[in-house]
């Protein structure tokens, strides 16, 4: 759809959102008199001109007043407006009523009160019982108009976070990939026996990353299931270099935001392992339930670990991590990296509530 067709749908949805509340006013304004006038064209007369007072006065506040002074913080001014801005139409109104309509309609007026102009013009209790009643439509509508951007902007932001949160998962999946096919690369040089269960474990696991992890959230245990997936993967490229201690208890109940976890694992192996000469170690343990997840990883560091290494350590993977956190647990999650001369260590906690 293009710009122009989606601005002219909004135009058109927001006109007819707005006859249609004036038909309400107008039906309710008619129904509220019709049982006690019996001349029914003077009320019918009479109300589609009242009404026809009331749309301009409300436009002018909904399109003048309001945007120019009370959204610029001008209340005392907007106030002022308001009040001159009715008794100019409160004053037009009974011009209209005492000259035209009492002159129009007189067997209806005989009956009644004789209208002075100078007399309601001058009556302050009853210009100030127009008040409810003139300033009604426009705080209805105002208050539609800002329920309307309010659920605007929310969709807005939903869409923003979505894009962003895709944008970030496209950068993390490349990451994860190229590390990955390293490992195959060096294998299929070697002509190893181990190729075909490492495409069998990154199939599943591309598997997983391109059509099981789409939501926001997906159940702890299938982000469990990958990191054994990748750990089988590593392993068989680093065989007995590496140890690695998984310790798990997960809730049925037990959700996290997809590939979360993946990433600090994925820098343990490349930052403790690939580099390490004796046997590195690598701990994890994660718990879960329908509250909050605790993911912790710790894994020993080479003795040739150097300073650019440690800045490696904040790669793009692992600043995507920090604002996908951002996005999926805002004020819900605890982030502590400890980066020792020995150890390198992640505890990370997520919640459903603030933290």
């Amino acid at each position: 759809m293009t710009e122009g067709k989606k601005i002219s749908k909004f135009f058109n949805k927001t006109v007819f959102q707005h006859l249609l509340f004036w038909c309400l006013v107008f039906v309710y304004y008619l129904s509220m008199s019709y049982p006690f006038e019996d001349n029914k064209s003077y009320l019918l007369y009479a109300v589609i001109v009242d009404i026809l007072f009331q749309v301009v006065l409300t436009y002018i506040i909904i399109e003048i007043l309001i945007p120019k002074l009370l959204n610029k913080n001008k209340k005392v001014l907007f106030l002022l407006s308001i009040v001159l801005i009715i008794y100019v139409f409160y004053f037009a109104h009974y011009a209209y009523k005492c000259f035209y309509l009492a002159e129009e309609f007189k067997e209806v007026y005989k009956s009644r009160p004789p209208l002075v102009f100078f007399e309601r013009i001058t009556n302050f209790y009853s210009f100030v019982r127009t008040f409810p009643i003139d300033l009604a439509p426009s705080i209805m509508l105002s208050a539609f108009n800002y329920y309307k951007k309010e659920k605007e902007t929310a969709t807005l932001l939903e869409q923003k976070k979505t894009t962003e949160l895709d944008a970030l998962r496209n950068q993390l999946n490349p990451h994860f990939l190229f590390n990955t096919l390293n490992n195959l690369y060096a294998l299929a040089l070697k002509k190893s026996d181990k190729t075909p269960e490492v495409i069998a474990k990154l199939s599943d696991i591309l598997d997983y990353i391109l059509y099981r992890c789409q939501s926001n959230y997906v159940p702890l245990k299938n982000e469990v299931t990958l990191l054994h997936n990748y750990i089988a993967l590593e392993k068989v490229r680093y065989g007995n270099r590496v140890e690695v201690v998984f310790k798990e208890t997960i809730n049925e109940a037990a959700e996290i935001a997809p590939l979360l976890l993946l990433t600090f694992l994925e820098n343990a192996f490349k930052h403790g392992v690939s580099q390490e000469i004796n046997t590195a170690i690598i701990n994890i343990s994660i718990f879960g339930d329908s509250t909050f997840v605790e993911f912790k990883i710790s894994n020993t560091k080479p003795n040739v670990y150097t300073l650019e290494d440690s800045e490696d350590r904040h790669s793009i993977g692992l600043q995507n991590i920090k604002k996908q956190l951002n996005l999926l647990y805002p004020n819900k999650y605890k982030l502590e990296i400890e980066n020792t001369k020995e150890n390198y260590s992640v505890r990370l906690k997520v919640s459903k509530d603030e933290i």
